[in-house]
Protein backbone atom coordinates (compact mmCIF):
# COMPACT_ATOMS: atom_id res chain seq x y z
CA UNK A 1 0.00 0.00 0.00
CA UNK A 2 1.30 3.47 -0.87
CA UNK A 3 0.84 6.30 1.57
CA UNK A 4 0.63 9.77 0.09
CA UNK A 5 1.40 12.67 2.36
CA UNK A 6 1.00 16.31 1.48
CA UNK A 7 2.43 19.41 3.05
CA UNK A 8 1.21 22.91 2.44
CA UNK A 9 3.52 25.90 2.46
CA UNK A 10 2.04 29.37 2.73
CA UNK A 11 4.00 32.34 1.40
CA UNK A 12 3.02 35.94 2.07
CA UNK A 13 4.69 39.05 0.68
CA UNK A 14 4.98 42.63 1.82
CA UNK A 15 6.28 45.33 -0.51
CA UNK A 16 7.71 48.49 0.98
CA UNK A 17 9.66 50.98 -1.08
CA UNK A 18 12.49 49.01 -2.70
CA UNK A 19 12.23 46.04 -0.33
CA UNK A 20 10.21 42.87 -0.60
CA UNK A 21 9.66 40.71 2.47
CA UNK A 22 8.50 37.10 2.31
CA UNK A 23 7.17 35.03 5.21
CA UNK A 24 6.70 31.29 4.83
CA UNK A 25 4.83 28.85 7.01
CA UNK A 26 4.98 25.04 6.82
CA UNK A 27 2.49 22.96 8.79
CA UNK A 28 3.53 19.36 9.37
CA UNK A 29 1.18 16.49 10.12
CA UNK A 30 2.47 16.25 13.70
CA UNK A 31 1.21 19.79 14.35
CA UNK A 32 4.62 21.42 14.09
CA UNK A 33 4.70 24.80 12.40
CA UNK A 34 7.96 26.02 10.93
CA UNK A 35 8.28 29.67 9.93
CA UNK A 36 10.96 31.56 8.07
CA UNK A 37 11.54 34.94 6.47
CA UNK A 38 13.46 36.30 3.52
CA UNK A 39 13.85 39.64 1.84
CA UNK A 40 15.07 41.26 -1.34
CA UNK A 41 16.18 44.81 -2.01
CA UNK A 42 15.99 46.34 -5.44
CA UNK A 43 19.09 48.18 -6.59
CA UNK A 44 18.32 51.87 -7.32
CA UNK A 45 19.39 51.46 -10.96
CA UNK A 46 17.18 48.41 -11.58
CA UNK A 47 13.68 48.73 -13.05
CA UNK A 48 10.77 47.90 -10.78
CA UNK A 49 9.85 44.23 -11.20
CA UNK A 50 7.65 43.15 -8.34
CA UNK A 51 7.66 39.50 -9.40
CA UNK A 52 11.46 39.29 -9.31
CA UNK A 53 11.59 40.74 -5.79
CA UNK A 54 9.00 38.19 -4.67
CA UNK A 55 10.96 35.33 -6.24
CA UNK A 56 14.22 36.34 -4.54
CA UNK A 57 12.58 36.98 -1.17
CA UNK A 58 10.64 33.70 -1.34
CA UNK A 59 13.75 31.74 -2.34
CA UNK A 60 15.64 33.13 0.64
CA UNK A 61 12.77 32.36 3.00
CA UNK A 62 12.41 28.83 1.64
CA UNK A 63 16.15 28.31 2.02
CA UNK A 64 15.86 29.29 5.69
CA UNK A 65 12.84 26.99 6.01
CA UNK A 66 14.78 24.06 4.54
CA UNK A 67 17.52 24.56 7.14
CA UNK A 68 14.92 24.61 9.93
CA UNK A 69 13.39 21.41 8.56
CA UNK A 70 16.79 19.70 8.49
CA UNK A 71 17.40 20.79 12.09
CA UNK A 72 14.03 19.36 13.13
CA UNK A 73 14.76 16.10 11.31
CA UNK A 74 18.10 15.87 13.12
CA UNK A 75 16.41 16.32 16.51
CA UNK A 76 13.79 13.71 15.59
CA UNK A 77 16.52 11.22 14.63
CA UNK A 78 18.43 11.89 17.86
CA UNK A 79 15.31 11.29 19.97
CA UNK A 80 15.08 7.76 18.59
CA UNK A 81 18.74 6.80 18.15
CA UNK A 82 20.30 8.79 21.01
CA UNK A 83 23.19 9.46 18.64
CA UNK A 84 24.06 12.92 17.29
CA UNK A 85 22.57 13.38 13.82
CA UNK A 86 23.88 15.75 11.21
CA UNK A 87 21.48 15.84 8.26
CA UNK A 88 23.37 17.56 5.48
CA UNK A 89 22.09 20.00 2.96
Amino acid sequence: MTTIVGWHVEVEFEEKDKRTHAAVLLRLQDGTELRARGHATRHPDDPEQQRVGEEVAAARALNELSRALLTKAGHDIEEVTHVPAHPAM
